[in-house]
């Protein structure tokens, strides 16, 4: 009889020790630029696109104002993003990269193959693993 409450038939405990690992791993490549793996996230998804508002970000790394507006003053105290309330609305806030920001991303480059590399998985294998987690937030995110 398979026992659905025994820890290795759970598919979130292996995930959330994934989540855990990678994110370890990334510490090391992270302290030599001085961010947070939080931290960088919100400068990948301004990489992507500077100037956005807090909303937008938000939305893309699927994380309230409550929980990104103190990681962005954290990032406009290192002088790597620019807040400032929306002259069309106020209740808007526009978050924009400084030049230090941008040049960050220089230095970053080069984690997402280090990564890879310490990982051992083939770019397949990362890809499909990629697609698996992004079906399940689509169907929890509706």
């Amino acid at each position: 009889m398979n026992d659905h409450l025994k820890l290795d038939n759970q598919l979130c405990f292996p995930l959330y020790a994934l989540s855990r690992e990678i994110i370890q791993r990334y510490r090391p490549h992270l302290d030599e630029i001085g961010i947070t793996y939080p931290q960088y996230l919100v400068l990948m998804v301004l990489w992507e696109s500077d100037k956005q508002t807090v909303n937008q970000i938000g939305h893309k790394l699927l994380l309230d104002s409550g929980t990104l507006t103190p990681l962005l003053k954290r990032l406009e105290q290192k002088q790597l993003v620019d807040r400032q309330r929306s002259t069309a609305d106020e209740r808007v806030v526009d978050i924009t990269l400084t030049t230090a920001g941008r040049d960050l991303k220089k230095k970053a480059k080069c984690i997402p193959e280090k990564l890879v590399a310490e990982l051992e998985i083939s770019m397949e294998e990362i890809e499909t693993m990629r697609q698996i987690a992004y079906k399940i937030l689509k169907v929890t995110s509706k």
